[in-house]
């Protein structure tokens, strides 16, 4: 059995997907508190990396943390949203689901906060 939502393909195919990625950045904006937060995380410090970082590299470094503090989010309110559609009753797989994914944006906020000071405290200390 194939997927009827698989026969798009070309440019119809990527102009769908833009428009899924919109619909995805909408409701996680809606739904996850989360995202709202590092969202304006990101709109603090992505200009202040491109302002701070001293180069192509840097700016990379700094600007790339916070989108990955992001791309995480939004995959683990995934793994949230479908843990909760299959069942909301407490189950110990679900909550080992739900634990790693908070793990993995754990980890991306740590990955951003040592990115950061690597690359700027030795200039502020």
């Amino acid at each position: 059995m194939s997927n009827p939502h698989k026969g798009v393909t070309g440019v119809r195919r990527l102009w769908n997907a833009f428009f899924y990625s919109a619909n995805g950045l909408a409701a996680a904006w809606h739904h996850e508190a989360a995202f709202r937060q590092e969202v304006l995380l990101a709109v603090v410090t992505v200009p202040l990396g491109f302002w701070l970082g001293t180069d192509g590299v840097e700016r990379a470094l700094l600007v790339g943390s916070i989108f990955l503090i992001l791309i995480v989010e939004l995959l683990n309110s995934a793994v949230e949203a479908v843990v909760d559609r299959v069942s909301i009753e407490n189950h110990e797989l679900s909550k080992r689901a739900k634990d790693i994914g908070s793990a993995a944006v754990l980890l991306a906020l740590a990955n951003a906060l040592i990115v950061w000071v690597c690359l700027l405290g030795p200039r502020v200390f």
